[in-house]
């Protein structure tokens, strides 16, 4: 490629059906082009008092420590692990896909011990298995899982897990990065200790930001700490400092200012849709799309009950070539759907219905797209 014939890039124009990112609404879009101002104005200050307030109602949290951290979900989860884990922490991590070894990772390189609690991909996390575990590791600190797994869309049961986690004294730790705005999360209810999600998904946000909500006794943890923690970026002794306080910031960061006013219109959004609605229109069009496949001999990977509404894992017919299929939708239809993971790469689609995608126009295109290519 030659420096001279690079020009201002132009990205063709698709319909985004993949687990992530989502389509992006226009009114998010219209609001990242905006002016840009100071991260220390006090109109952007205000502005983000009123974020906060937002992700508390999208979280159903009173937590004061609900903020965005300023890149993508994997920096909330980084967020949450670096905060809560110090060296010889023992963590139980329940995994039933890609993103439970993303966790274990992040307990490793704390410093921390990881027992992990496995399941099959493409089945909730077992909590007789995680009792188990509990029961076996007493002197365990923390339990960790994935509210809504992206690698194979199944949601396991939140409120079972945490509730089992605080029966013996563990903080709960939840990935929830495609379910908030998309199924319930209830932090308060469930009594999540720390939570970390993404943007680009059922928010209809652009990627790069990542909201999270730590509890009390998560904050007391980290108050506690007995070493600094390590990510100095991520240390959220120190963003607090930026985030929590009411009156004057302490300057930590250069926040991405217009990446925030997306967040902010994305969460009005979701405010005047109201949070049940939303969890709502996920549900009805998941139940079109079923019918739509089923009508087509097609099948799920995952049993009714415990599949995610917003993304859809779709088992490749034998004798079908996966790759084309998906190769013929982003060329000839412009449309974007998602390949498997890990052990399920090339036996199903992964076909999100998130966000503003979400819809009966989008629903529509889908199928009879796939249908004649396939």
């Amino acid at each position: 490629m030659k420096l001279d014939n690079i020009q201002s890039f132009v990205p063709p124009v698709r319909t985004l059906m993949g687990p992530g990112p989502s389509d992006i609404h226009p009114r998010v879009l219209q609001a990242m082009g905006r002016p840009t101002i100071g991260h220390l104005d006090p109109a952007f200050v205000e502005m983000m008092d009123e974020v906060k307030v937002l992700l508390q109602y999208a979280f159903q949290t009173q937590n004061a420590l609900t903020i965005p951290v300023s890149a993508p979900g994997s920096a909330g989860m980084e967020t949450c692990f670096v905060n809560l884990v110090e060296p010889g922490d023992k963590v139980i991590i329940c995994q039933n896909g890609v993103f439970g070894g993303r966790m274990k990772e992040n307990v490793e390189r704390c410093g921390g011990t990881a027992i992990m609690v496995e399941d099959e991909w493409g089945t909730a996390v077992d909590p007789n298995k995680l009792e188990a575990a509990l029961q076996a590791n007493s002197n365990a600190k923390i339990v960790a899982f994935v509210h809504a797994e992206t690698s194979t869309g199944v949601q396991s049961d939140a409120k079972t897990l945490c509730e089992l986690a605080h029966q013996y004294d563990c903080l709960s730790l939840v990935d929830t990065v495609t379910s908030l705005g998309g199924t319930p999360v209830k932090v308060d209810e469930w009594e999540i200790d720390a939570i970390y999600s993404g943007t680009q998904k059922c928010l209809s946000c652009t990627p790069g930001l990542s909201p999270v909500s730590f509890s009390d006794r998560a904050i007391d943890k980290i108050k506690g700490r007995k070493n600094r923690v390590q990510s100095w970026f991520l240390d959220l002794n120190l963003v607090m400092g930026y985030w929590g306080g009411e009156t004057k910031r302490a300057y930590h960061h250069t926040a991405p200012i217009n990446a925030l006013y997306g967040l902010h219109e994305a969460l009005v959004l979701l405010k005047e849709e109201g949070l049940e609605n939303a969890w709502a229109r996920h549900e009805n069009n998941y139940q079109v799309f079923r019918a739509g496949i089923e009508a087509m001999g097609l099948s799920f990977k995952v049993k009714e009950g415990d599949r995610l509404p917003q993304l859809n894992a779709v088992n490749v017919p034998a004798g079908v070539n996966e790759a084309e299929v998906r190769s013929r939708l982003l060329t000839e239809y412009n449309l974007e759907i998602g390949a498997g993971l890990g052990s399920l790469a090339g036996q199903i689609w992964r076909i999100g219905l998130m966000g503003y995608a979400s819809n009966l126009k989008n629903i529509w295109y889908c199928l009879n797209a796939l249908k004649a290519v396939m």
